[in-house]
């Protein structure tokens, strides 16, 4: 349960997992037909069982502020994390899919089945097949996300042997000297995370030719610019979480060149 599951906060891979989760629907309705549906027409078929797929695809992304919201409280994304993410899932569609069923197809009829056993006879057996499915989804894209990022890691390595740090390129948001350190300032998930290596800011400049160096003591990620800062007649950018780092008017020409082709 406290194992590392594959995560993709891309909300356009979540899009299209939505937009395939209302085709299932449709689909495995129209041609399964569970219990009153093979009594409809084809026409009624294409009027009513659309609002269960569209329906489906809302409950997953109102779900995702779950996903986001657990997310951001743990750091990384874990197994049960997936697990109650599927579970409020779950429980919207089958709120979503009742009230279809009750107030647009039966028009809220007192005949109409009693929700344990619409749970049980309709949206139990679709289920079944839809979620293993829409978890394989949601795991594909997780790992594909991994495989980006992976590709995408830099190394910075310290003089000791054991010391450095492999990271993806978009979570390094700056580089600051310190004495016989430089101190790489990184994000984690959604948090700010701090770590000593011992090695020069020129090595580093080396290992990592994405950065930018602003000031003698620093290099900045330009991907993180957020904005230019002045006040006592020093120039400051602005990035990322609110670090800031000093701009040297030696530096001040590549650093708005480089801020300037990572804006555009």
């Amino acid at each position: 349960m406290r194992k590392k599951y594959p995560f993709d906060p891309s909300i356009q891979h979540h899009l299209l997992i939505a937009l395939g989760l209302s085709i299932w629907i449709f689909v495995f309705l129209y041609f399964t037909e569970p219990l009153d549906v093979g009594q409809l027409t084809p026409q009624e078929k294409l009027q009513f069982l659309p609002f269960y797929g569209l329906f489906g695809a809302l409950g997953y992304l109102l779900c995702l502020p779950v996903q986001l919201w657990l997310f951001r409280r743990e750091g990384k994304w874990m197994i049960w994390s997936e697990l109650v993410f599927f579970g409020a899932l779950v429980l919207l569609g089958l709120g979503a899919s009742w009230m279809v069923y009750y107030y647009l197809v039966m028009k809220a009829n007192p005949y109409s089945y009693t929700l344990d056993y619409f749970f049980v006879a309709i949206y139990l057996p679709a289920g079944l097949t839809l979620f293993p499915i829409l978890a394989m989804g949601c795991w594909s894209f997780g790992k594909y996300k991994e495989k980006r990022l992976e590709t995408n890691k830099v190394e910075i390595q310290g003089i000791g042997t054991h010391e450095g740090i492999r990271l993806p390129l978009e979570s390094l948001i700056m580089v600051r000297s310190s004495d016989n350190y430089v101190e790489i300032y990184f994000l984690e998930g959604l948090r700010l995370k701090t770590q000593l290596i011992r090695n020069t800011l020129a090595t580093v400049a080396v290992q990592v030719p994405d950065l930018c160096r602003t000031h003698r003591s620093f290099l900045i990620n330009p991907i993180h610019f957020k904005q230019w800062k002045s006040g006592n007649r020093k120039l400051l950018v602005q990035l990322s979480e609110g670090l800031e780092a000093p701009v040297s008017k030696t530096y001040q020409p590549q650093v708005k060149l480089a801020v300037d082709f990572t804006t555009e």
